[in-house]
């Protein structure tokens, strides 16, 4: 190696290390705020929150996965108050006469109101004390109640936040999501989510401080890049797969097939050992892949829950 070669990789392994410790110190500090604020908002354990990462692997790329129905759906239902948020009922009961009817009695002679009427003021209303509930409730508010694209994003926002340190597994919610999007009818705009998220971590995170702030929106930045470079591309995707498998004889099937599992041998060597069927059921299998790859453009949502459940039903094989 000559002198001049050598200079370019001791300038070259300087900047890569330096690189490297620059996102573990730059951004360690908010993985661990996230996973602390989202264990407060979701009513997680911080444990529960942070076993998603460890289950991925320790070698996965430390923290550069911020630079894709795994989600719990929000609760239709409201949550009875806590106790720390129940009022005491005083004696006058607020916007009730002496006996606790709405308003009190018109008159003597009057017709009383009803009862159901004065149970559903004030006193019943459920407090938001979840992430899902509290960011339904401020959609609401903000005027985004019909911006039915949102609940997509919820339903999917427990998976992004526990993976984002995940490279691999955060761009592969972010894909799924972006399939999910794509089913949506109408225009998109993330910024909304995040106004409404962000207002939604403030009420639920007493904690809450400036690099809160800059914690969560470097991390919705990041999915919102992610998405934008997948948004509208599904549709012609669809169409493209579908057109090139239709065209397909059965000779380029036989290859399509012999190429699955020689690219999966690949990757995983210790699967040979678990695919010793006839060629006939391996057959079977690859083309149920093929199958797999339209009807995801087709149901995303479906074929998640189904890919799950298989790899659920194969555990400790």
């Amino acid at each position: 190696m000559t002198p001049m070669a050598k200079e370019g990789w001791n300038c070259f392994l300087n900047y890569v290390g330096g690189a490297y410790i620059y996102v573990r110190v730059k951004f360690a500090e908010r993985i661990q705020i996230l996973t602390s604020s989202w264990a407060t908002a979701s009513k997680k354990a911080v444990d529960e929150v942070a076993k998603g990462d460890a289950e991925e692997g320790a070698s996965e790329e430390g923290y550069s996965g911020a630079s894709g129905e795994f989600g719990k759906k929000a609760k239709k239902t409201g949550v009875p108050a806590s106790k720390g948020v129940e009022t005491k009922k005083s004696k006058g009961k607020w916007f009730t006469g002496k006996k606790g009817s709405p308003r009190g009695e018109a008159s003597k002679g009057g017709t009383q109101s009803s009862g159901s009427e004065g149970s559903n003021d004030f006193r019943n209303t459920s407090v938001p004390t979840t992430y899902n509930e509290m960011f339904m409730f401020n959609a609401a508010v903000m005027g985004f109640g019909a911006q039915n694209w949102m609940h997509e994003v919820l339903a999917s926002f427990d998976t992004i936040v526990t993976n984002v340190s995940n490279s691999y597994r955060l761009q592969e919610e972010c894909d799924v999501l972006s399939l999910r999007l794509a089913k949506y009818r109408g225009s998109i705009n993330l910024g909304e989510y995040k106004a409404v998220m962000l207002a939604s971590l403030r009420s639920l995170c007493k904690d809450w401080g400036s690099q809160h702030e800059v914690s969560w929106s470097w991390l919705w930045e990041n999915v919102e890049r992610m998405l934008n470079t997948l948004l509208g591309k599904p549709a012609a995707q669809e169409k493209a797969l579908s057109a090139f498998f239709s065209s397909l004889d059965e000779n380029s099937y036989g290859i399509i097939r012999r190429e699955i599992y020689a690219k999966f041998f690949a990757i995983a060597p210790a699967g040979q050992d678990y695919f010793k069927q006839s060629t006939t059921r391996l057959h079977f299998i690859s083309d149920r892949i093929v199958m797999m790859t339209q009807d995801i453009f087709k149901d995303p949502k479906r074929m998640v829950e189904d890919i799950s459940a298989l790899g659920l039903r194969h555990v400790g094989y």
